[in-house]
This record gives C-alpha cells, structure tokens and sequence, in this order.
C-alpha cells in the first residue's frame, strides 16, 4: 500500500483551509483524514488542523484493527473533535461559527472503514471503474434528491457550498460511517471539493489508471484543478493498495 496527499491554495483564495495528513496506530494500521475547514479570518483552517490532529492523535494511542470497532471509534472521535472545535468557536469571537468537513478511512488489511461529514469525498478505483462512496451532506445534494434540480443545475447551482451537515456544531454529530473490501490494485481516493467542483470524474479515472507514479498522479490531480479555475482549496489523498505499506 502506498499513500500519497497533496494541499493547494488553488487560484482565488487568500489561504488554505483545507488540511489532511496520515497516522499510525499501535497495530500498525494507517488512518487517512482530510478535512475542508469554513469560517472567517483564520477559523476555517483552525477547524479542519484540529479535526485531523485531534482524529490522528487519538488513532496514534489506539491499537484498533477491526471494522466494528473502528466504526464505533470513528463515532466516539468524531463527536469529541465536534465538541472541541465548537467550544473554540464558543470561547473565541473572531471564530465564531467555523466548522470543517470530515473525510476519513481507516484502512485494516483487506478492507477499509470509510467515516464523513459534509461534503468531501470519498471514491472507489476498481478495475478502471470509478464509484462514489460518500454522499455529500449539502443543500444541492439534497435538491437533487429529490428531483427539484437536474445534475446539470446542480454543477452550476448559486448555494452549491452549502452544507446540511458539518463539524463544530452544538450537540451531537450524525456521522456516516461504511466498511469496504478493498483488492489489489484498487485505489481510494479521499479529496475536497477544490477537486470534484472543477474536474470531472472522466478525468479524475483517467489520471488514477494511468501509468504515472502515485506521486504524479496526486500532483496532475491538483494541477487539472488550478487549470479549470482553482476557485477553491484543492486537497488529494491517494491511496494504492498494492505491495507493502509505504506512506
């Protein structure tokens, strides 16, 4: 397994608020977390480092290997990282109201824990088939569900960044979690929405099947992006589940 992630400002914003990085646990499983952070002044990007940092310093002390349970982990840390970033917002006025969305995978040998709020996603590389695996806690997504828009009014649609679910919110968080086998070969790539609002999933497959190095197809992922507009944040994680784990 090998695992690649890259952050960009993208063309029109004045700093990044999206963060992601990669942990281990006492098991030697790898946890993946990206998150897209909102709110004014510097909150967004407070939010999404104390999501990631707060979820990867928790698996860091863990020793979890099985599905249930890092499902229900994912539940536990999740709710304690809600409670810290609103807190923040609470005690600090300049912060007021920010929040993040989640994205992560807990990858345990054959199969991985997919947990998220919001809406970064998550997708599926097999066998030069492309799958969405997460589904976008926003007010388009939503619209489109129930047929009041078409998909072709919801890429162009005015309220397409907001968001019916996000973390930092008072009380409980409803989290989505799903398990998924995973096979040689296969990829998953978690990203935030830098990435699917400017390049389309014909694309997105066509640069992770094609024969360049993880590290280069993260980087052309993220150039594709900027080149289309780079209207926001653009972050990547890719990962390659083949041959030994190398982050």
């Amino acid at each position: 397994m090998e695992i690649q992630f890259q952050s960009d400002i993208g063309k029109r914003r004045n700093m990044n608020q999206d963060y992601a990085n990669v942990f281990t646990n006492q098991s030697g499983m790898y946890l993946a977390i990206l998150a897209d952070g909102m709110g004014g002044h510097l909150a967004g990007d407070v939010a999404s480092k104390m999501a990631v940092d707060g979820l990867g310093a928790a698996w860091s002390t863990s020793s979890l290997s099985q599905p249930d349970k890092a499902a229900e982990w994912f539940v536990q840390e999740i709710q304690q990282v809600n409670e810290a970033i609103y807190r923040e917002g609470t005690t600090h006025l300049e912060m007021q109201g920010m929040g993040t969305t989640i994205v992560g995978a807990a990858l345990l040998n054959e199969t991985f824990v997919l947990a998220h709020v919001g809406d970064s996603r998550a997708y599926l590389i097999h066998e030069g088939q492309l799958r969405q695996l997460t589904e976008d806690h926003s007010l388009v997504n939503e619209l489109l569900k129930t047929g009041e828009i078409t998909a072709e009014m919801a890429a162009v649609h005015p309220q397409k960044n907001v968001l019916t679910r996000s973390v930092g919110i008072a009380g409980t968080i409803k989290t989505d979690i799903s398990e998924h086998e995973c096979q040689s070969n296969d990829y998953l790539l978690l990203c935030s929405d830098g990435l699917t609002n400017m390049v389309s999933e014909e694309v997105i497959l066509a640069i992770v099947t094609s024969d360049q190095s993880l590290e280069d197809k993260t980087k052309q992922l993220i150039n594709v992006a900027n080149e289309a507009g780079g209207a926001d944040n653009i972050t990547v994680l890719l990962i390659h589940f083949e041959g030994e784990a190398r982050p």
